[in-house]
């Protein structure tokens, strides 16, 4: 009895080892990274957040400003591209975005977090050096915007709710002849700033014909400075949802569902009030109907009377 005692006590040491990596290995992830950058302006902190990412490999490709308050840096380098090039569509994923807002008087630096990203996307490859490289850079003070972080599983099948769309959801916007036409017509539609839309960043993915655009929008209930006004209200910005990507895959040109691309940076968003999803409504439809005219580089066709 006593062996058999000690052979269940060995077995249960062993399983407890055995588990214990385990538990590392299983991580919850948040949208947003706030950085330890810290300065009296939004000017000065983007100077300083520039140079921690180039001195860190990030090439900068594109900055903007989504509203008043609020500087947005896009970066890339050849990790991202690698992820990006390996992965259906990955070329949503081949960026990372920075964000330095003027929250009450507070300047705050805070970036989109690449595994959650990396999951959402459902994407392939390492993208562990990314996280090492944007958290040398910036620095990780704390995860945030959402209620509750989301698991690896469920970000790989993220929609908002039941009947919402999921991230193979995507929208097809316009398809030519060839991916040297479609990149052409793009390229042409944000030139003439179609539907408010301007152009804040072109990235081409290596060994593909893949090229994702990031897109800033200016125009009524779709642009940037109205999402934020109406729901960007938590202590820390969500700003680095900003800006929306177009993306060539050969011939077709694609963009994510704007119900994703939304709620996956607000996964806490409530349904109904104010601040809420239904503040934003018009805005998914709006946001693909913008887009769609630079994709075809026409305007918007009129809505129809009622009358």
């Amino acid at each position: 009895m006593r062996e058999l005692k000690a052979l269940w006590a060995k077995a249960f040491l062993s399983l407890a080892i055995l588990a214990a990596p385990m538990a590392t290995w299983a991580a919850d992830y948040m949208p947003f990274v706030l950085s330890n950058l810290s300065a009296a302006s939004v000017k000065e902190a983007s100077d300083q957040a520039k140079n921690a990412l180039q001195a860190n490999g990030f090439e900068i490709v594109g900055e903007y400003s989504p509203n008043g308050k609020a500087q947005v840096l896009v970066v890339t380098n050849n990790a991202l591209k690698a992820v990006a090039a390996a992965s259906e569509n990955g070329g949503f994923g081949a960026m990372a975005r920075v964000s330095i807002t003027d929250k009450d008087g507070q300047v705050q630096v805070s970036y989109t977090n690449p595994m959650y990203m990396w999951n959402a996307y459902r994407m392939k490859g390492d993208i562990t050096p990314v996280q090492k490289a944007m958290n040398a850079a910036l620095g990780a003070k704390k995860e945030f915007g959402a209620d509750k972080a989301l698991s690896a599983d469920d970000l790989r099948e993220y929609h908002y709710k039941m009947m919402m769309p999921y991230f193979d959801d995507e929208v097809e916007l316009a398809e030519y002849a060839s991916y040297e036409q479609a990149i052409k017509q793009v390229e042409a539609g944000l030139a003439s700033g179609k539907a408010g839309a301007s152009k804040i960043y072109r990235i081409d993915i290596p060994g593909s014909k893949m090229t994702v655009f990031g897109v800033g929008l200016s125009n009524g209930e779709a642009a940037d400075n109205y999402i934020m006004t109406k729901i960007d209200k938590n202590a820390e910005s969500h700003a680095a949802h900003f800006p929306y990507e177009v993306l060539v895959v050969n011939d077709e040109v694609i963009t994510l569902n704007g119900k994703f691309r939304i709620a996956m940076n607000w996964p806490s968003l409530s349904m109904m009030g104010e601040g809420s999803f239904m503040s934003i409504s018009n805005a998914p439809d709006d946001i693909t109907t913008a887009l769609e005219s630079v994709a075809k580089n026409q305007n918007p066709e009129p809505e129809a009377s009622m009358l």
